[in-house]
Parts: C-alpha cells; sequence; structure tokens
C-alpha cells in the first residue's frame, strides 16, 4: 500500500482504490470519490491521486465520521478484493496449467483513464481496453509502453475555428502509477544503447486490475538533459525522437521485463512501433549461444504482430541512411551484413523511394499476423503481399480479430442500473454470451426510452457547461450562438467524434449545404449534430477540416444545429457516446481499419448509421442501424463522396427522421426503440473486448504459447528439431519441380474445361532432399480471365499414389467444375509441418507454372 496520503485510518481503503485503476470500470468506485467532493472531483480531472491529496482535512475529517458513507466505502473496497483474489477466472478454469506463461504486450500508447493521460486516440483507447479485459479473463499478462512527460495535447479551439494545442507537464507522482525500485529502494534502472550514448530508464507501474503495465521514462539523472526528454510526448518531436522513443519501447521494454525477472512466453506487438523489440530478442538469444538463423525461428514462432493501419502514411518508416546510424553496430552483433538487416524491413513507398519499414520488419520478425477486422484483414493482405511473394493475395498469413470495446468501461451507470434491474446483476458474467442479450427485449420501451433520455440530459448537461467554459474565454468577441441557444435534448441527435483525418470525410454532409440546413431546421422534426476530435498536430488538412466545422457552426441556418465540442477526449467520449441517439460515421472505404467509437454507442441505446467499413460490414444486419452507400470501394474520390453524400441525405430524411419522430402519446417512439434494442443485443457481445481478446487467445496466444513450451523444452530441442527441418526445406526447394506427366511437358489443351465437367488429374513432383511428408500437393481451379487473379480460387489436396522414378513422386485428384463459365486447373506444392500455424508460414510455394 503506498505511503502517498495522509487519511484519517478508517479510510486508508481509499489508497486502494485510487492507486488500482479498476475504479476506471467501475462507476460505483469512482463515486465514493466524488461523494466526498463532488466540485473538487471534477476540477482535478477525476484524477483519485491528486484528488486525495487535495482534499480538505475538515471535509476527511467529516467524511471520517460519515457512517453511511464508510459503509459504502467499505463495500466498494470489498467489491475490489473480491476482484483480485477471485476463486477462479476464465483463463484459469480452461487454462490452468498454462497459468504462469506470460503474454507480453508492446504499445507505444494506452488509454485507461482520463486521469493517466498517456493516449492519443483509438490505438491508445484499444490498449487500454485489451488490458482491462486480459484483467477480466484472468491472462497471464503484462503490458509495456512509455511514460510520456507531456499528456498528449488539449485542445482549444478559438474564436475563428482555429485549434490550438497546449501540452501538459505530468506530474507522474501524481498520477495512478508506481515507481518500481530495488532492494536498495532506488529505482529500478535499463539502460540501451543509443548511437555513441547509455540511456538509462526508470520504470513505472499502473496497476489495471489484476494486470501491470510498465511504462518507461527517460527522466533520470544520469541521463543528458536531451535524453531525458526523448519520450516528451506522444508522436510528437522529430523523427530523430520518435526513432529513439520506437528503440527504448522495442530494445528497452524487453530489457525492463528482464530486469523485473519477467520472462514472457509470447510477444504482442500492437502496431509497428514496438518492432525493435524483436531485434533485441535475436540479440538475446544469439548471446546465449544460438545461431541468427535459429534465434530468428524462435522469435518468429513466439510473435504476434497486429496491423491497425490500412493508410501507408500511418505505417511508421525510417530512411536507411537514419538506420545506418542507430543500428550500424547492430547487424555485426548479428552475425548478418547490413544488406540482410536492411531487407527485413525493406519498403518501396508510393513514391517508388526505398526506405525501412517498421510495419514490414514486424511481419519479418512474426508468424502470426492480424487486422482488427475482417474487412482490414482483406485490406492487410492486399497492401501487404509484396512481402510474401507467390502466395495468393486471399492466403497471406495476416488474419483478422475484430476489434471491440471494454463493455464497463463504455456503460453509463443509468444502463447498469437498467441491465441490474431487468437482466441480473449476474449480466457481468455474460458478456461473451450471444443469446443471453435477446433480453433486452424484455426492457418495456417506456423504461427503456426514459433511460435513453435521461442519459441524453446528462450529456446535454455535460457538454452545454463545457461549451459555456469555452465561450467565456472569447470574452463576448465572437458570432457563436449562447449556450442556452444548443442541446436541445428533444431533438434527434447526431455525434460525430474521431480523429480529423481527410479519409474520415467529417465535412461529406456539408456537400448539398442547403438541402443539410432545410433537414436541421424542419421545426416539426429538428436535427442537431455534435463535433467532436482532434487533428495531429502536424496535419494542416485534418485542422482545416476542424475549421470549416467551426465556420459552419457559426452560419445562418446553422447555428444552434452544428455544435463543436473542443478537446476530445474519454471523458468527452463517454459522455457522447452514452448520450447521442445516432453515431454517424463516413470514411472513405476501405481506410476505417474497425472504429471502436461505433461500438460504444448501441450499448446505450444508441444507433449507428455509418458507411459499411471497419467493423460495420461485420455488425451491420439491416435492423440495427443504417449503411451509407454500398460495399464497393472506389477510385473516383469525386463520385465516392457525391453517391455516399446522396445517401447519406435519402437515408436521413426518409428513415431515420421519420423513425424517430413517430412517438405515441406518451412520446415513446416504439420503433425506434426495438431498433435500439436490436443495436444493443446484436453488438454488446459480438463486439466487445471479452469476444476480442478471448479470440487473440484461442487463435493466437494459446498456439503461441503451446509452441513456446515444446520448443524451449530439453534446451530447445525441438526448436532445434524444426530449424533443421526447416533450413533442409530451403535448401532443396529450389530443385523442387511440378509436372503433368513424367517428361515434364507441360499440355495446355487438357488443363481448361468447363461448368460440370470432371477431370482426373496426375502430376509428377520430382524433388531431392524433400519426403512427400514434407510437402502438401493442391489442385487448383480458376475462373479463366478473371480480373484479380485468384478470386475464384478453389482448391483441393491430392493423394500421394507412389514413386514414379528415381526422386520423382506420383501424386492423384479429381476436380469438378461446379459453376458456370469457363475455368483452368493448376497444381502447387506448399510445405508440410506439424508445428506451422498456416501453410505459408516459410513463404515457400511452387506452382506448376
Amino acid at each position: 500500500m503506498t505511503e502517498r496520503f495522509n487519511l484519517p485510518e478508517n479510510l486508508k481503503p481509499l489508497e486502494d482504490l485510487a492507486m488500482n485503476l479498476w475504479f476506471s470500470w467501475n462507476p460505483d468506485t469512482r463515486d465514493i470519490f466524488r461523494e466526498i467532493d463532488q466540485e473538487l472531483w471534477r476540477s482535478v480531472g477525476r484524477n483519485p491521486v491528486i484528488f486525495l491529496k487535495s482534499v480538505s482535512k475538515q471535509k476527511l475529517k467529516k467524511i471520517a465520521d460519515n457512517q453511511a458513507y464508510l459503509a459504502k466505502m467499505k463495500a466498494a473496497h470489498q467489491r475490489f478484493l473480491d476482484y483480485m483474489n477471485p476463486k477462479s477466472t476464465r483463463f484459469e478454469e480452461n487454462y490452468p496449467n498454462l497459468k504462469d506463461q506470460v503474454i507480453a504486450y508492446f504499445s507505444a500508447e494506452y488509454g485507461i483513464h482520463e486521469s493517466l493521460p498517456n493516449y492519443a486516440g483509438g490505438l491508445g483507447v484499444l490498449s487500454g481496453d485489451h488490458c482491462k479485459t486480459a484483467s477480466d479473463l484472468g491472462l497471464p499478462f503484462v503490458a509495456v509502453g512509455l511514460m510520456y512527460k507531456h499528456a498528449y495535447f488539449s485542445q482549444f479551439v478559438d474564436a475563428e475555428g482555429n485549434q490550438q494545442e497546449e501540452y501538459q507537464i505530468l506530474d507522474h507522482t501524481n498520477l495512478p502509477i508506481s515507481l518500481i525500485k530495488d532492494d536498495h529502494d532506488q529505482p529500478l534502472l535499463v539502460s540501451v544503447p543509443i548511437i555513441d550514448q547509455t540511456i538509462y530508464i526508470k520504470i513505472w507501474e499502473a496497476k489495471i486490475g489484476r494486470i501491470s503495465l510498465y511504462l518507461l521514462d527517460t527522466t533520470v539523472d544520469k541521463n543528458l538533459d536531451e535524453d531525458k526528454e526523448i519520450i516528451h510526448s506522444l508522436y510528437g518531436g522529430t523523427r530523430e525522437t520518435r526513432m529513439r522513443q520506437e528503440i527504448i519501447l522495442g530494445i528497452g521494454g524487453l530489457r525492463a521485463l528482464r530486469k523485473m525477472g519477467i520472462n514472457p512466453a509470447i510477444f504482442h506487438m500492437n502496431e509497428g512501433h514496438s518492432a525493435f523489440l524483436g531485434l533485441e530478442r535475436l540479440y538475446e538469444l544469439m548471446n546465449e549461444g544460438m545461431s541468427f538463423k535459429m534465434a530468428l525461428e524462435f522469435v518468429r514462432s513466439t510473435t504476434l504482430f497486429t496491423t491497425h493501419t490500412p493508410v501507408p502514411a500511418g505505417n511508421e518508416a525510417f530512411e536507411f541512411d537514419m538506420m545506418d546510424r542507430y543500428f550500424n553496430n547492430f547487424w555485426p552483433e548479428l552475425e548478418i551484413s547490413n544488406d540482410y538487416f536492411f531487407d527485413l524491413g525493406r519498403n518501396i513507398n508510393i513514391h517508388q523511394h526505398e526506405n525501412f519499414s517498421l510495419t514490414i520488419l514486424a511481419l519479418n520478425l512474426s508468424y502470426m499476423a492480424n487486422g482488427v477486422s475482417e474487412l482490414h484483414g482483406e485490406t492487410s493482405r492486399d497492401m501487404w503481399q509484396k512481402v510474401f511473394p507467390g502466395i495468393p493475395t486471399h492466403e497471406i498469413p495476416i488474419g483478422h480479430v475484430t476489434n471491440g470495446i471494454h463493455t464497463e468501461s463504455w456503460l453509463h451507470r443509468d444502463m447498469i442500473k437498467l441491465f441490474n434491474e431487468y437482466l441480473g446483476e449476474d449480466w457481468r458474467h455474460h458478456i461473451h454470451d450471444e443469446q443471453y442479450w435477446d433480453k433486452v427485449f424484455d426492457i418495456p420501451d417506456d423504461v427503456f426510452w426514459k433511460t435513453m433520455l435521461k442519459m441524453k440530459k446528462d450529456m446535454t448537461d455535460h457538454l452545454r457547461r463545457r461549451y459555456k467554459e469555452r465561450l467565456e474565454r472569447f470574452n463576448g468577441q465572437h458570432s457563436y450562438p449562447a449556450p442556452n441557444e444548443i442541446l436541445d435534448e428533444k431533438c434527434l441527435t447526431i455525434g460525430f467524434a474521431r480523429r480529423f483525418s481527410p479519409y474520415k470525410r467529417a465535412t461529406l454532409m456539408f456537400r448539398d449545404i442547403e438541402r443539410l440546413k432545410k433537414i436541421l431546421n424542419n421545426s416539426e422534426r429538428p436535427v442537431q449534430v455534435l463535433f467532436s476530435g482532434k487533428a495531429h498536430p502536424h496535419n494542416d488538412a485534418g485542422k482545416s477540416l476542424i475549421k470549416q466545422i467551426n465556420e459552419y457552426a457559426r452560419q445562418e441556418g446553422l447555428r444552434g444545429k452544428i455544435i463543436f465540442i473542443e478537446d476530445y477526449s474519454i471523458n468527452v467520449s463517454r459522455s457522447l457516446v452514452s448520450g447521442v441517439d445516432v453515431w454517424l460515421n463516413t470514411p472513405r472505404r476501405p481506410l476505417e481499419a474497425s472504429g471502436t467509437s461505433g461500438q460504444k454507442v448501441p450499448i446505450n441505446g444508441g444507433i449507428n448509421f455509418s458507411v459499411l467499413d471497419g467493423w460495420w460490414p461485420e455488425g451491420y444486419n439491416g435492423q440495427n442501424g443504417w449503411a451509407i452507400g454500398s460495399e464497393q470501394s472506389y477510385t473516383d474520390h469525386n463520385l465516392q463522396d457525391e453517391e455516399d453524400s446522396k445517401s447519406f441525405y435519402d437515408i436521413l430524411e426518409n428513415k431515420i427522421i421519420p423513425l424517430y419522430y413517430d412517438q405515441d402519446k406518451k412520446g415513446i417512439p416504439h420503433g425506434w426503440v426495438k431498433m435500439a434494442k436490436e443495436s444493443l443485443r446484436s453488438t454488446l457481445s459480438r463486439f466487445s473486448t471479452h469476444t476480442m481478446v478471448w479470440n487473440y487467445a484461442q487463435k493466437y496466444y494459446l498456439p503461441g504459447i503451446k509452441r513456446y513450451i515444446k520448443y524451449t523444452e530439453n534446451d530447445y530441442a525441438g526448436l532445434f528439431r524444426f530449424y533443421r527441418w526447416n533450413n533442409r526445406i530451403k535448401r532443396h526447394w529450389k530443385n523442387l519441380s511440378v509436372s503433368l506427366n513424367n517428361s515434364n511437358e507441360i499440355m495446355d489443351d487438357n488443363r481448361v474445361f468447363t461448368s460440370g465437367e470432371s477431370k482426373d488429374i496426375t502430376v509428377f513432383i520430382k524433388m531431392i532432399g524433400i519426403d512427400p511428408e514434407d510437402i502438401t500437393v493442391e489442385l487448383t481451379l480458376e475462373r479463366r480471365f478473371a480480373l484479380k487473379g485468384n478470386q475464384h480460387m478453389v482448391k483441393k489436396p491430392m493423394g500421394y499414389v507412389g514413386e514414379a522414378g528415381e526422386n520423382i513422386y506420383e501424386y492423384r485428384g479429381r476436380i469438378k467444375c461446379e459453376n458456370g463459365a469457363s475455368y483452368q486447373f493448376n497444381c502447387r506444392v506448399v510445405p508440410k509441418h506439424e508445428d506451422f500455424y498456416n501453410p505459408h508460414e516459410i513463404r515457400l510455394i511452387k506452382w506448376l507454372d
């Protein structure tokens, strides 16, 4: 227990509750602090550490004598203790023998709660939700990140609508984190060489329920002043700063875990920022006496890489000369050439310029990789096919696990009360059970609607207060509507909140501005739209969009109907996703990787209105929201914008607005409530991080852990067997050949056939040093003249017949053309091994032609 606070003895449980971020997904626990002094709680940004240091002794004494309060506090503390010490967890119940095999998760940002502002946006919030769920499920899990000196900027929008950034210096002693110390009560330090300097790093621990997040910090006395500033801010600074931050995250993060005695079984790199982790793991293994190639197999076999970015510019890359300056002492340690080292990340960008891509490095150091939605998995396979030459795009080993949200973190307290009353208080144990949520239809419509209206009032009160504070800065020198002229609680309210980047098309609705004005200003069926979001400080195009929105907010016909809420954050997001009626998302398909903000709205009774991009093609069922446009990707952006904007106006005018305002005499829109319930039912379980993290466990973590155990037993004997097999296959693969007859003649006329036709195919594989049990031989059937290669490919394994000559092996198969059109068969050979995660793991394939 920390000694930071000088509390009366009977209030000591508050220290436990303040120093574990479990409070971030338990509103009843946050209420324990708020009840002491509501205004102070709000003014310190709901930070329990600052709050307990700041509350007056008089109030503490008063509350310490309040028996009713003490009973609530003790009950909250007991719930915390029960959570921290469960009889069992879902992971332990299913995998009791693997509970000590640690999963290490690396990410550049974590959005857990506004009291620890260590995030910029969606990637960080996802990482935070991932950690919370790992705790809930009882995974043996640790997380690693960076402890920034400044929070991601606070956004202030001036009277002209320009984004202004202000960076708050974080006092780490006023955050819910603790410094890791050594046996002498001194900060535990690790070091990382960067060019000709040794950089020292201290480690902060954030407790997130049952798991720990370790944050690396270079503000160490032994460091030069400029090195203390390396972790100055998230995604800020120069390219040199980014390089140094990512070296510290990847290399320093692993060294920190080792120094603390944590030896993970597998590593999960969440985006490419931590890709240098793989290089450090290679260096470690080679220092233990392993060869580079054997170490490479072990690293690949125990690493998962998740890519989040379908936008090329969002994938981190460095120039080769910069890589040379930072790593020219590294590749000799790995006993490889500089060319081989650069090939690990070699990329040719859209400008035909070569650089070193951290995404490609991560793919080359991982046998497990995934995108974050089904569509994003497809996009990623297409985007990175150059890393997997010869492999059909749809078979490239980049899978997908669709993102989700930590349900309890994003549920409004009134929705929690509704669940408790109508579903039973054990609903938290059924988050992953999709059928359970059919029960929401048992909630009476009037009760459901009343809860939605109350949440909407909470949102409008909160946002109006923020809006008023913004206008007060202008001292009357502005043309925005007054606070009492905005945020009508009876009005259909649409929310649009996310990072401002051109591909997200925040201004799509303004394409036909006169039509929009007519829609918004219908006196009988009015509509208002709330915008919020930040643009990256260096993204002038994003800033321009924010300025445009604020100009529209002052324009006649839109004043009071278009409202921009500044300084988008977890706190603002919680308010918006629980209070809006409709959540709007208009990305340029297919550039939205997932888009989890739209998953937070349905669990609070809101409904999605979105382009079919990211998670929404999987979530949309025709009864739980609306789809803008079609499942089509355009090369003509102007045409795409025109088609999508027309779809937006038509659906809003003809479907959304009539459904919302079709209310009975008591003011209840039963049709709307039905869709809202279906929105909740169809989303809560499928797109919860409880489902997401369990999917990660099933698809990647557990196979990775089992392979780790197999490979490390008996002094890496299992790894050595696989390494030797792999070397043998790669050595002889170039001499393997495929033919349709024993004389190697190819008979093209026999390879084309039409619908309904069947053929018995015989192929001959010539190979030396490779045995039949090492390969899979497959027939493939492809549609002729297809616009996109392999898009209609069917594959079928061929049976081994026997030897047909010296080093020649015969295979046979029968294939039938089921569908109309003309088809051509082909044949291919791929390696086969019991350890493989997928058949293209070692990227070898041999085609008939």
